[in-house]
C-alpha cells in the first residue's frame, strides 16, 4: 500500500527554511477535513447541524466562526465550509441533517491548507491577493473566497496567521510563489 502524501509534502523543508526568521512561519496543515455543508440557514436543519457543531452557522458574509478544532466558514448565502482535524467525522451533520432539504459533502481531499503566520504574513499575502487584509478590515473570523498569485483559495483569516485552503493540484505552484514571495522578509 503506497504511503498518504500531502499535496505540498515536498515542501516541508523548504517552509521551515523560512520559518526561521521570526517575521514569517509558512508550513502545510496536511489531511485537515473539509466539509461542505448546504442548507437554508432560517431552517430546523440548520439549528440543528449548529447544535452538532456547538456553533450556529454563521449567517454574516465573509466571517468564521470556531467550537473547539471545528472552524465553520461562510461561504455563500445557504453555504458553508467545516474544516475540522483529520479523522473529523462528517457522518454526525449527515445524520442531523437527516432528509431534509440540503447536503453534506466530504471535499477533504480537494484542497490541502497552508499556514502563512507571523508579523510578515499580510506583507506575503498582498503581494498577490486583491483584498484589504489589513487587520480592521480582514482580522481573526474573516474569510473569502478568492485568488492568490492567481490561484482560487479560501483565505481565513486567525489569531496565529491565516489558513489559505487551495486546491491539490495548485498546492505545489503556490507553495513556490509564498516562498518566492516570502524571500524578502526571511533573509
Amino acid at each position: 500500500m503506497a504511503e498518504r502524501r500531502s499535496p505540498a509534502a515536498a515542501f516541508a523543508d523548504r517552509f521551515a527554511t523560512a520559518s526561521k526568521s521570526e517575521a514569517l512561519t509558512l508550513a502545510e496543515i496536511p489531511f485537515l477535513r473539509q466539509v461542505n455543508v448546504r442548507v437554508d440557514p432560517a431552517s430546523p436543519a440548520a439549528a440543528d447541524l449548529g447544535a452538532v457543531l456547538g456553533v450556529a452557522l454563521p449567517v454574516s458574509p465573509g466571517t468564521a466562526v470556531r467550537s473547539g478544532e471545528v472552524t465553520v466558514a461562510w461561504l455563500g448565502p445557504d453555504e458553508w465550509l467545516v474544516i475540522g482535524p483529520e479523522g473529523y467525522a462528517a457522518e454526525p451533520l449527515r445524520e442531523a441533517l437527516g432528509d431534509r432539504h440540503g447536503s453534506v459533502v466530504d471535499v477533504s481531499a480537494q484542497r490541502t491548507t497552508l499556514l502563512v503566520g507571523g508579523p510578515r504574513a499580510r506583507d506575503v499575502l498582498a503581494h498577490g491577493c486583491a483584498l484589504d487584509l489589513h487587520p480592521s478590515v480582514f482580522g481573526p473570523g474573516s474569510c473569502a473566497q478568492t485568488m492568490l498569485a492567481r490561484a482560487q483559495v479560501v483565505l481565513l483569516s486567525q489569531q496565529e496567521g491565516f489558513l489559505v485552503l487551495v486546491r491539490s493540484s495548485f498546492a505545489a505552484y503556490l507553495a513556490e510563489w509564498l516562498l518566492d514571495a516570502a524571500t524578502e522578509y526571511v533573509t
